[in-house]
């Protein structure tokens, strides 16, 4: 009987479950929130980039966002400043 963590595990040709890749990386998120400002926090608004590639070679790109358009639009402006620094 296969064990219930055997869907994440990677070996010869095994790719990660994605649902779970996609889980740690939210878990390092918030690992390194917690680590930067302890307890003292709230979560507001959340945009989530994901690109999302098929066995087929077709590659696509999700984004999900859970606040008004103009606040998802700064967020981003934000982290492309983030990005070209090196700070991402």
């Amino acid at each position: 009987m296969a064990d219930a963590g055997d869907h994440d595990a990677e070996g010869p040709g095994r790719q990660p479950d994605p649902r779970a890749r996609l889980m740690e990386e939210v878990a390092a998120q918030m690992d390194a929130i917690e680590t930067d400002l302890g307890d003292s926090y709230e979560i507001g608004a959340i945009v989530t980039i994901v690109e999302v590639r098929q066995p087929d070679g077709t590659v696509g790109v999700r984004v999900r966002n859970n606040a008004p358009p103009w606040v998802g639009l700064g967020m981003l402006r934000v982290a492309e400043k983030a990005l070209e620094a090196g700070e991402a």
